[in-house]
């Protein structure tokens, strides 16, 4: 079981990967933008029970999930993190991130593949 930050902004989203996560047996917390996302991380940073994985949507307010990639790869190295997103053309903003970003999931997505990917990125892979 991984502990799993998802920073989503649209809450049918957050809620479906979250449940899906779960029901794979994952401890997840969810975070509606970046800036949320990254106090959560370095509140479970601090409390000693690090996340394994951050999987956020590209395009959110407050924080875009590339700025949140950035400064969540700086403060907490181990971090496995994947991106999501929608557009086709947001993929293009991860370019130059491969050092980061393990994978990119774009949206819509299966249950069964959410599942998949987010296991082989914790598995080590695909990078």
């Amino acid at each position: 079981m991984a502990r799993i930050l998802i920073a989503e902004d649209e809450p049918d989203v957050l809620t479906f990967v979250v449940r899906a996560l779960r029901g794979a047996g994952h401890e997840v917390e969810g975070a509606g933008d970046g800036s949320d996302a990254l106090d959560a991380l370095a509140r479970a940073g601090q409390a000693g029970r690090p996340h394994d994985l951050l999987l956020t949507d590209i395009l959110m307010p407050v924080m875009d999930g590339v700025s949140l990639a950035l400064l969540a790869s700086r403060n907490h190295p181990a971090l496995r993190i994947m991106l999501m997103t929608g557009y086709s053309d947001q993929r293009e903003r991860a370019h130059g991130l491969e050092a980061i970003i393990h994978d990119i999931l774009l949206k819509p997505f299966t249950l069964d593949e959410l599942v998949m990917r987010v296991q082989t990125v914790l598995d080590g892979g695909p990078d």
